[in-house]
């Protein structure tokens, strides 16, 4: 397999996907691929490849088997991300999170920069409307069941209206001199919001497979999966075994 550059692996075929109403994920920017995996790896023998070939991939599995963490955080994969705001806020905790899961040492495998309400007038911005309101979970208290409520027409009604209506007070409140950092605290959980998120790919595997869970709500279940699907494009061999690490058995 030769090596290939991020130019090839990043396209406007593959590089945008659209996500529930509004949202999207897109891949901006990549440093390193799978060689740099192995790479990062056999530097401490002195050996440096330019194509990667069988040896390299039980190499990668090796790795990943054990845990062998650091040669996967050479490679970092950039996102510009647009999502509601409750999903942002629990994405955000793998942002933190990270800092100390390394027995309390430091390592931070994450940048993230996020448009600011501040700043910019909210009132051109989205919200989220699900498809339909599931029902809450019996056994769970913070899940929900695939089945949909009673009356989730009138409901589908309610909702947009209720957004559209915190999107009035918010212009009234701006158009009367109400700084912008206070008008927003009307604004509802499903506004949109947008990042950037730079994250190695050791982290970004752990993001999408806790993500991708059953157990994770529907909403932020449809980014992990967005997400998994560019990073195939970048480093197919070491996602494959970090998402999988069983696959070294």
């Amino acid at each position: 397999m030769m090596m290939t550059t991020t130019a090839c692996l990043i396209s406007p075929e593959t590089h945008h996907l659209p996500v529930l109403d509004h949202g999207f994920v897109e891949l901006v920017d990549v440093l390193g691929s799978d060689l740099t995996v192995v790479n990062s790896a056999r530097v401490s023998f002195g050996k440096r490849k330019t194509e990667l070939d069988e040896q390299d991939e039980k190499l990668i599995r090796y790795l990943a088997k054990h845990q062998h963490w650091s040669p996967f955080r050479h490679v970092q994969l950039q996102f510009h991300c647009k999502v509601p705001e409750f999903v942002a806020r629990q994405w955000y905790k793998h942002v933190v999170g990270i800092a100390y899961s390394e027995g309390g040492a430091m390592c931070v495998d994450h940048a993230w920069n996020e448009i600011s309400l501040r700043y910019v007038d909210a009132s051109e911005f989205h919200f989220y409307t699900p498809e339909g309101f599931r029902s809450q979970s019996p056994s769970n208290k913070q899940a929900s069941t695939d089945a949909i409520v009673e009356n989730d027409f009138s409901l589908q009604a309610a909702y947009k209206q209720h957004a559209a209506d915190t999107f009035t007070l918010y212009q009234q409140l701006v158009n009367n001199g109400v700084a912008k950092e206070q008008a927003r605290g009307v604004l509802p959980l499903s506004i949109y919001t947008e990042f950037y998120w730079t994250v190695s790919l050791q982290a970004l595997a752990n993001f999408i497979k806790l993500r991708t869970h059953e157990g994770a709500q529907y909403e932020i279940r449809c980014y992990a999966d967005a997400l998994e699907k560019l990073t195939q494009t970048v480093v197919p061999v070491s996602y494959k075994y970090l998402i999988n690490t069983e696959a070294g058995a």
